[in-house]
């Protein structure tokens, strides 16, 4: 950071700073997309230097060039940067340039004009309806104490039942579940909020650990508790699920994570509707909801390959 201090223009500091500060306010980014977008412009300025051999200057961002971009994307692909790295770098550089724009200080269409690297399919590793049904049960869950297996069987059914984020259900409350509710109120990503149904099988879940939990729990603190009374730490959850990996016999594929894809690709094969799933997920677009048809047409072709007589 202190080299890069060295050669950047105070100058474009300073609006690359408020740059940040905006998508952090108004846009509400997380802190890890906007420690990548401070790590991807600095990188960017960093080679600008070299490249026009002379300190980075608000006013050669304002002159920036397809070729000065595309020359960017070349080096970092040759340090090893993949597509999605790459994708992202220039999503921000585009951001950022557009917020120039707005002021008056640079000119956007050249990064608009430059091709996004060409990202690799990914697909989501759902869980078999089995192997999630058996990660849920609270017989199967490998803690000493009842209360904590309750406890873990309780988080795992919520990513489950409910497709929550595992941040998500441990954010929950008590009062989440005061009244007998058929639904919970979701804040997800962004600070958006979605209403999602809360089935019978994780309303006993949670019930369950209810009763057996051994800390007085108020109203407003979080509902699941570590074995010494703080609030419950994803570390956890995320080790318990690497236990029961080995316990019966599942992939590395298998994690907390893998339980909110199993939720989605089991209702998308039981007939439900990319909308309402996107809907119950919370996510943003329906692109991104969209991979899960994909999962979907990939296990009809293994179930087609190994039981079809002429496959």
């Amino acid at each position: 950071m202190n080299e890069f201090l060295i050669i950047a223009d105070p100058a474009l500091l300073a609006q690359r700073q408020a740059w940040l500060a905006t998508l952090a306010d108004e846009r509400r980014l997380s802190k890890h997309t906007l420690d990548a977008y401070e790590r991807d412009t600095r990188q960017f300025f960093t080679f600008l230097t070299g490249h026009l051999a002379q300190p980075a200057r608000l006013q050669d961002i304002g002159a920036l060039r397809p070729a000065d971009l595309r020359g960017f994307l070349a080096a970092r692909r040759r340090d090893g940067a993949g597509a999605r790295t790459l994708g992202r770098g220039l999503a921000g550089l585009r951001s950022f340039l557009r917020y120039l724009e707005r002021k008056g200080l640079a000119n956007a269409a050249g990064a608009a004009a430059i091709t996004s690297p060409k990202q690799p399919k990914s697909l989501p590793k759902p869980l078999t309806d089995r192997q999630a049904v058996a990660v849920v049960d609270a017989g199967e869950q490998l803690a000493e104490e009842p209360w904590i297996r309750a406890r873990n069987a309780a988080v795992l059914t919520l990513l489950y039942g409910c497709g929550l984020r595992i941040s998500e259900a441990l954010g929950l409350t008590p009062v989440d579940f005061s009244g007998a509710p058929t639904a919970l109120r979701i804040t997800g990503k962004g600070g958006k909020t979605r209403i999602v149904p809360l089935i019978a099988a994780a309303r006993a879940a949670v019930d369950l650990y209810l009763g057996l939990c051994p800390m007085v729990l108020a109203e407003d603190r979080p509902l699941f508790r570590g074995a010494r009374g703080g609030p419950l730490q994803p570390a956890i959850i995320q080790r318990e699920m690497q236990k029961l990996r080995g316990a019966l016999g599942l992939p590395d594929s298998a994690t907390p994570h893998a339980l909110r894809h199993s939720f989605a690709t089991h209702l998308l094969a039981g007939g439900g509707d990319l909308r309402t799933i996107q809907e119950l997920l919370g996510h943003a677009s329906l692109s991104t909801t969209q991979v899960y048809t994909g999962v979907d047409s990939a296990r009809l072709l293994e179930i087609y390959d190994r039981a079809h007589p002429r496959a």
